[in-house]
């Protein structure tokens, strides 16, 4: 008897060595804040380079890695979150839309996260790309304020005080924001597995994926 196979190839290399690079990288730079600057800032480097690199994949790369093809409208996430309470959910091939927006999310948190922190070395160290790039702290008014009460000492140590602090809260908040995220696409490819009774995980590792009778991309 013959056998035909039920699965195809969905994820090119590329777009697997960025997924698992991008989670070894953040997690270490994750772990490795609160202990070495020299780990924890290669790290940043590499997880902010990946992600330039999968937005420029995102217009040129194969097609389930284009932004087009798993960028659904509201409407589009909605009509697949209410699938997910029928007994037949819909399937597609690619990214389903709510994990289509889930990724553009996670680009975007460690996109802010690499921004925030290079930002933060130049303020403390006069270190990094951005060391003589002048971009505006959105809380320099009140400290300016501040400063002028304070007289001229205050407003030698204000000023680089507060873009200090400025982007070391962002960068921290950019981060567990963007931790938060990771949580939410693990739930979701638990779910979606169970579901659509497709392993996710083993996809991202071969590229493949099962092929259902009425996949949608």
């Amino acid at each position: 008897m013959e056998s035909k196979s039920n699965t195809v190839r969905v994820w090119d290399p590329l777009v697997r060595i960025f997924h698992w690079s991008l989670v070894v990288s953040f997690a270490v730079a994750y772990l490795s804040s609160e202990k070495g600057e020299g780990v924890h800032e290669i790290s940043g480097y590499i997880a902010f380079g990946l992600i330039l690199f999968r937005i420029l994949w995102g217009f040129i790369g194969s097609q389930h890695a284009r932004f087009s093809d798993f960028i659904y409208s509201p409407q589009a996430v909605v009509g697949y979150l209410r699938s997910l309470l029928t007994t037949h959910p819909k399937h597609y091939l690619g990214h389903n839309p709510a994990g289509g927006w889930m990724v553009v999310l996670l680009l975007l948190g460690v996109l802010a996260t690499g921004f925030t922190g290079i930002k933060l070395l130049a303020v403390e160290e006069g270190r990094g790309p951005l060391a003589q790039v002048e971009v505006p702290a959105l809380v320099s008014p009140a400290y300016a304020d501040r400063d002028e009460d304070e007289g001229g000492e205050g407003n030698a140590q204000g000023e680089g005080g507060a873009g200090e602090e400025f982007w070391e809260e962002a960068h921290e908040v950019a981060a567990n924001l963007t931790l938060l995220l990771v949580f939410l696409h693990v739930l979701g490819v638990v779910v979606s597995s169970r579901l659509h009774r497709e392993n996710l995980v083993r996809a991202m590792v071969t590229g493949n994926k099962n092929l259902a009778e009425k996949d949608s991309a």
